[in-house]
């Protein structure tokens, strides 16, 4: 199929059934035990400093365990799969010394995800499988101080960040994926300079992709790092017109509900949940199992609440694979049509009814 045809096969899928993200990458990597050899290997066995943990430069260095964890959930019975590039930016990769490495590291993880999506789609061409390019957020924040003595401080400008995402999101562009997935966000400003990376492409010549928005509630107070509530969030970054809006990470499924619950009743157009397996335990590993996942996840279809699920930290393809059999079959979210209204937002979102 050409990338027209899979946008519009995946746009056909969602009116249909829920559709299912994979699961977590970080742990599924962890448990190959590697070690700093894998991550350099032989094209960047010249970087000074320690390049174990940089989990995207795998893409380069070991594309067969990439590889095989893009059909690992897609055998489970994903709809749709990450690019291993959640971190793959200038300003990201600042820390391991890999700034000069993201074109490569980014076309490496679309080309990857592109060639295992392709290959489950002949295989199974009732289910075609899509390729989603993950953008993850950033060490730095726009909406922060970053020194307590002084409000105004900021390590990055907008500018810098813009350029950092614009030339990430080239990438996978040029890679193949089907969509743009602008994931865990904590800081609003950083997504709204990731959005306007990916509208400007159009500009330039390229073809336009489906935006997906998922943002995450980092407490239990249900507002963003950056202070929003759910609502002032979705506010904040509906003029995108995004594919799906969501939220992932932080919280597990019990917690996380009332929140997709929200997003369910304000927002027009689809919504994405991927909570974590729930809350980590004293050593910073994940308990619940693929069971208890997909049985607080088949509640949230059961009511109406979702069009896209998967899972984030500490779930695996088992949990994956337990979440589509719960909710195989059962109906998408109805997406609800507003009364038109102004709707703006600071930390709290504000309408201006007729």
């Amino acid at each position: 199929m050409t990338r027209a045809e899979r946008i519009a096969a995946l746009k056909a899928a969602a009116k249909e059934r829920l559709l299912i993200l994979d699961g977590s990458w970080g742990v599924m990597i962890q448990k190959r035990g590697l070690v700093e050899a894998d991550y350099r290997g032989e094209v960047y066995k010249d970087i000074r400093g320690e390049l174990r943990g940089d989990n995207d430069v795998l893409c380069v260095t070991r594309p067969d365990i990439i590889s095989d964890l893009h059909d690992a959930y897609f055998a489970a019975g994903a709809d749709i799969s990450e690019t291993n590039t959640f971190s793959a930016t200038t300003i990201g990769q600042a820390e391991y010394g890999m700034e000069a490495a993201v074109r490569e590291i980014n076309l490496a993880g679309a080309r990857l995800a592109r060639e295992s999506a392709d290959r489950w789609t002949a295989k199974e061409p009732h289910k075609p499988r899509f390729a989603a390019g993950s953008i993850g957020p950033l060490p730095v924040m726009l909406s922060m101080s970053s020194d307590v003595n002084d409000p105004g401080a900021r390590k990055v400008t907008f500018d810098q960040v813009y350029e950092a995402y614009k030339e990430q999101i080239r990438a996978l562009h040029d890679g193949g994926v089907d969509l743009f997935l602008i994931e865990t966000i904590t800081d609003t400003l950083n997504c709204k300079a990731c959005i306007k990376a990916i509208l400007d492409l159009v500009d330039d010549g390229y073809e336009e992709l489906p935006i997906w928005i998922s943002g995450t509630i980092t407490d239990r107070s249900g507002r963003t790092l950056s202070g929003q509530t759910v609502e002032a969030f979705w506010n904040s970054v509906r003029h995108a017109k995004p594919f799906a809006i969501g939220l992932n990470c932080a919280l597990g499924a019990d917690l996380m509900r009332p929140h997709i619950a929200e997003l369910a009743r304000i927002a027009d157009t689809l919504v994405s949940a991927y909570p974590n397996a729930g809350l980590p335990n004293a050593m910073g590993e994940y308990d619940e199992t693929p069971d208890q996942t997909s049985h607080e996840l088949h509640e949230w279809a059961q009511s109406g609440l979702v069009n896209i699920l998967g899972g984030c930290c500490g779930t695996t393809p088992d949990h994956i694979r337990h979440v589509a059999d719960e909710v195989r079959g059962m109906t998408p979210r109805a997406i609800p049509e507003r009364p038109t209204a102004m709707r703006l937002a600071g930390l709290e979102p504000f309408e201006i009814a007729q």
